[in-house]
């Protein structure tokens, strides 16, 4: 049976291309692709050629870690209905709305065991923000936020604008974001930011120090989002005595330099890796990556992320949505890439 796959070519290109779908095998079934939605970090760090050396442990979620060559696979955000199940699968599986980390393609054949079965309430779009809510999840829970910390989130992407959302929701002394493009500050505030301010506007920085000034000045906690590793001294340079930084960016190939002398060696400053492929060692006695994932389903649905999806685009039509996500990242969020019927670039 033959279905289509988004491929990249060569950085730079994107295609769809024409591929023999394997048949149904035992303990298999087949997936009817509705939606998926293309990850504007990791994605575009593809398209860009800016990936580093494959890493193995993160092939389970990531097709671009499979082999790091061209062409390779895109994409991990699908959602579909299962439309055939092989011998020794569950008969309820059959016709389930499912959430799998899969490349984009029209179809798919896989174990039900990498599928995530879906609420009835819960629409196939929203289920796109599983992976970077899992992502944004993930670090509020290694930033440990307190009550009545100043807090600040540098990078209003798709993700940054998320942990925003959650922050939000705690008691916080404040909170303030940094992103150079306006349509994304204006988000930014819509999500529940006190201030969102542009980090090349001394203005602006001037107005955020005045706000974290005082006996304790400095930021008490600096979430790093903005997938720039220059960004990481911007951390160190806001966080105050004993602050934390949680480096959540993904930077590719691209190196970071970090000043590690003065500022962050006399403020006592504490640096944290999050990463969503795994729990923190610190939380793994109770939590589970599948209880997190609850967390994920339960919060979809209260976040209220329709006003994040800016562009939906027929699969057909996936070079002109790559494109855009390129030339265009201040214009976009969440692009999302149709099965069911044509579309191109509509809000």
């Amino acid at each position: 049976m033959k279905h289509q796959e988004v491929v990249i070519s060569t950085p730079g290109s994107v295609e769809l291309r024409q591929a023999d779908l394997p048949a149904v095998g035992p303990g298999q079934v087949s997936v009817r692709t509705i939606a998926s939605g293309i990850s504007p970090g990791t994605e575009l760090l593809a398209y860009r050629g800016e990936l580093p050396r494959p890493d193995p442990e993160d092939a389970e979620i990531d097709p671009h870690a499979s082999t790091g060559e061209y062409p390779m696979p895109t994409g991990y955000c699908s959602v579909g209905i299962v439309e055939e199940i092989g011998a020794h699968v569950d008969a309820a599986w059959k016709g389930r709305r499912v959430f799998g980390f899969l490349p984009h393609a029209t179809g798919a054949v896989v174990e039900p065991g990498r599928l995530i079965p879906l609420p009835d309430r819960l629409s196939a779009e929203l289920a796109t923000f599983i992976p970077n809510l899992e992502t944004a999840i993930g670090l509020v829970m290694d930033a440990r936020p307190m009550l009545g910390e100043r807090v600040v989130v540098i990078g209003q992407g798709i993700v940054g604008l998320l942990v925003t959302r959650l922050l939000a929701r705690h008691p916080l002394g404040l909170l303030a974001t940094l992103d150079r493009m306006p349509a994304r500050r204006a988000r930014s505030m819509a999500s529940g930011a006190d201030l969102a301010i542009d980090p090349e506007s001394l203005t602006d920085r001037d107005m955020l120090n005045a706000r974290m000034s005082g006996e304790h000045a400095g930021a008490d906690l600096v979430i790093e989002l903005s997938g720039n590793p220059d960004a990481l001294n911007d951390a160190i340079g806001l966080a105050g005595y004993g602050g934390r930084i949680v480096a959540g960016s993904w930077y590719g190939s691209k190196p970071a330099s970090l000043d590690l002398g003065g500022r962050f060696h006399r403020n006592r400053i504490t640096l944290i890796s999050s990463q969503v492929s795994t729990i923190g060692p610190d939380l793994s006695a109770r939590w589970s990556k599948s209880r997190r994932m609850g967390s994920v389903l339960r919060l979809l649905q209260e976040l209220e992320l329709d006003s994040l999806i800016t562009h939906r685009f027929g699969i057909e039509n996936v070079a002109d949505a790559f494109s855009l996500l390129d030339n265009r990242p201040g214009d976009t969020m969440q692009i999302i890439l149709t099965c069911d019927e044509q579309t191109n670039g509509e809000p």
